[in-house]
């Protein structure tokens, strides 16, 4: 009985005296200097005892490491290490040892078969300089650490991302047309121009998110901006070197009857070398912008609180969004100043002959690029305070138990090509990660045709001219667009959503797009196109027939190569001037054409310019599109979050450079082509350049709305399956990270003494 009473005495003892070290434990760090302590890796110590009851033991706790702590006396109390202070009798107080060698965990087994049940190690091991001061090298004022923070380094990031988007996705597309008329370009040459980005990017995305995810993002991303610039440079480039633009202003053509005729030429001009120059610019555009969307939002998630990165994630990729719409706005704007600056010409901005200074913008463009790049390349590889946040990030990680992924989740891992070929093997064998992708992929495939024939769908419904269709669809993508990515964003950080619930807002947001898809059942009608939609003086014209000689035009000879529509009081459309049978322009306003003899009225006169649309469905149509790209935009941020969510942590970066290359060879890529094509069969006239065939003129409303909806609705539901299949694959974590977040402390207390950490057992 005596013997009973002395061994619950000295369990009672032990479990009081490792009580006592604990929160000794928790009150040296507590009360330890305000400064950052170092985070480093140390050997295992010797084993605790285990206060072994019978089989019991006590519950298994998580092995964390701790920096080393200075000695502190404060108020006259002894802060020393706890292996400093002697514990009479207790034998675990003195194999603990000092801080400095904290790093043993505080449960371990003595034997294999007795081992603590599983529960994730959270180590914080440092992978690179310990140094997070904000500079060059040596130098690292005091003056520059105040934009050493989440939100500083977002400001240049967000510069960046706005710079790449008014580049690439506004000035090239505002200035093609122009670049093809002064350099004597074919479209698909054109098109290789503009794909070149795509390829550079597809090329270096790999090799880019391996090794600079494990690396200094910082540098890379600095370095990348550097190149970004230097590629508008080149493209700016041919102006400056293929001397200077001189057309001679050709009246005549396109009267009755024509007074000349238009010459083809038979040989490729010089000028078409020049498309080689624009190629390189383009591509070093897409090496530059690489970094940018995988190493920079994994350097914003990694240093942010997990709730808060979609947030900032959503900052950023609107920045990115609204620098189209400024490249359009500057783009446009240049466009109405003449290529030659200083030179007067005869042109003006509404002559086919027209050129603008094109080259203005990519000049700006790459001189700023090389002002962004400085201060990205003075952060630290890790900002400061942001190891506090890798246990809430490894508990949303869904649960990755094998070999594998344990090799994956090593600090060495990573830094060789070695280990790339299991790096692409982990990711194929995780089907939520590859099912994201092709979601991806198939949100891509709309977004990127949506942006290049959304104006066409525009001009062709509505019957505007390519400025005002463009002005309109910018109008509606940029709070669309930017809206719906700002907004998925704040939702996602609002209502703390996690995996499984961020995949399923994705599902909401692509079934109410889906649905609202279905605006494409309606159109509005055709404008009456002379020889195309209708006959001459109001004549009857069969469907598919096209004449656009008649009667009142046979004697005119006019080039089918000059299109120049007109539109007379009746509101029907001509093919051009001399279609129309028209004899001169009105002196007093030379868009005024006169003695037009295939018009019907007692006028005879046509104006320049197509007829106006009166659609009354048009504010149907635009109120349905905007919900559509509101919508697949609003799923972009959370989508790009469940991928963060669903890999290793040490493979984010990789990741996102894997999904970018899916996204691009399965989506934005191809997908435009395949619009383009089908969209194509809805034309009812084609531009004929010297018997070949150029591009639309006229599309037959009713087939393009079809089209679009057919492909569309094909799309949004592939998106649809992928994104319900993910949720169900998806793994979730076997521990919630809520309690994590309420208890961690605050960013200036983690800062200072990353001990404080109070970390649950079952995590």
């Amino acid at each position: 009985m005596n013997e009973a009473v002395r061994r619950a005495a000295r369990r009672r003892g032990a479990r009081d005296e490792q009580t006592e070290q604990l929160e000794f434990l928790s009150a040296s760090a507590a009360a330890s200097p305000a400064a950052p302590l170092p985070v480093q890796a140390f050997p295992p110590g010797p084993e605790m005892p285990q206060h072994v009851v019978g089989d019991k033991r006590f519950a298994p706790m998580p092995q964390l490491l701790f920096g080393s702590m200075p000695l502190a006396v404060e108020n006259g109390l002894d802060h020393s290490p706890l292996g400093s202070r002697a514990s009479p009798g207790s034998e675990s107080a003195a194999t603990l040892g000092s801080l400095d060698s904290c790093s043993r965990p505080l449960c371990q087994p003595r034997a294999e078969k007795h081992s603590c049940q599983a529960a994730p190690e959270v180590q914080y091991v440092s992978t690179g300089p310990q140094d997070t001061a904000c500079g060059w090298r040596g130098f690292a004022p005091e003056c520059l650490q105040v934009f050493n923070t989440p939100k500083g380094f977002l400001l240049f990031l967000c510069a960046a991302s706005f710079l790449q988007g008014m580049t690439v996705n506004g000035f090239i597309n505002t200035v093609i047309t122009s670049i093809e008329r002064r350099y004597d370009l074919h479209s698909y040459q054109s098109g290789l121009i503009a794909s070149s980005y795509d390829i550079a990017a597809c090329l270096c995305l790999t090799f880019v998110s391996y090794y600079g995810g494990n690396g200094h993002k910082p540098r890379w991303l600095g370095w990348g901006v550097l190149v970004l610039g230097a590629g508008s440079l080149v493209f700016a480039l041919p102006h400056f070197i293929s001397g200077r633009y001189e057309v001679e202003v050709d009246e005549g053509v396109g009267m009755c009857p024509a007074n000349r005729s238009v010459v083809c030429a038979d040989s490729v001009s010089s000028l078409s070398h020049y498309r080689l120059v624009f190629m390189l610019g383009q591509f070093l555009h897409g090496v530059g912008a690489t970094p940018l969307y995988t190493l920079g939002v994994t350097y914003l998630d990694e240093n942010v609180k997990s709730s808060y990165s979609p947030v900032y994630i959503a900052v950023f990729y609107t920045a990115a969004i609204l620098g189209p719409a400024a490249g359009y706005l500057i783009g446009g704007t240049m466009l109405n100043v003449y290529v030659e600056l200083g030179h007067r010409t005869r042109l003006t901005p509404e002559s086919p002959l027209w050129v603008g200074a094109w080259w203005i913008g990519f000049l700006g463009a790459g001189v700023t690029a090389l002002l962004i790049a400085v201060p990205i390349l003075g952060y630290p590889q890790q900002l400061p305070g942001s190891q506090r946040y890798v246990v809430m990030k490894a508990a949303e990680t869904q649960q990755l138990k094998d070999h594998g992924h344990r090799t994956a989740s090593s600090p060495a891992f990573g830094k060789t090509v070695r280990d790339l070929p299991l790096s692409i093997w982990l990711l194929l064998k995780n089907p939520t990660f590859i099912l994201l992708c092709l979601a991806g992929a198939t949100e891509a495939t709309l977004i990127a045709s949506m942006s290049t024939f959304g104006p066409k769908f525009f001009e062709a419904q509505f019957s505007l001219s390519a400025s005002e269709a463009a002005s309109l669809f910018g109008y509606l993508v940029v709070p669309a667009g930017g809206g719906g990515t700002l907004l998925g964003g704040f939702l996602v950080n609002r209502f703390k959503l996690r995996g499984p619930g961020i995949i399923r807002f994705c599902l909401l947001c692509t079934l109410t797009s889906l649905l609202a898809f279905f605006v494409f059942l309606t159109h509005c009608p055709n404008v009456p196109v002379a020889g195309v939609t209708t006959g001459y003086n109001g004549s009857l014209q069969p469907e598919g027939h096209l004449n656009l000689t008649a009667a009142c035009n046979a004697h005119c000879s006019c080039p089918p190569e000059v299109y120049s529509p007109v539109c007379d009081s009746s509101n029907t459309m001509y093919y051009s001037p001399c279609h129309a049978g028209c004899q001169q322009a009105d002196p007093a306003d030379q868009k005024v054409y006169q003695g037009c003899s295939c018009v019907p009225t007692s006028l005879r006169n046509v104006t320049a310019g197509k007829c106006t649309s009166a659609c009354q469905r048009k504010p149907l149509l635009l109120v349905l599109v905007f919900v559509v790209i509101t919508f697949t935009f609003l799923s972009s941020i959370p989508a790009l979050t469940a991928t963060l969510r669903c890999v290793g942590d040490r493979q984010r970066s990789f990741a996102l450079g894997i999904q970018w290359i899916v996204v691009r060879t399965l989506g934005s890529i191809p997908g435009p082509i395949a619009f383009g094509w089908v969209i194509d069969k809805a034309c009812l006239l084609w531009q004929d350049q010297c018997g070949q065939q150029g591009s639309c003129f006229v599309y037959q409303n009713a087939a393009m709305s079809r089209y679009m909806l057919i492909v569309g609705l094909a799309y949004k539901v592939l998106g649809f399956l992928f994104f319900a299949t993910a949720y169900f694959l998806y793994r979730p974590p076997s521990g919630s990270s809520d309690g994590l977040e309420a208890s961690l402390p605050s960013q200036s207390s983690a800062s200072e003494s990353p001990t404080d950490l109070q970390l649950q057992s079952d995590v």
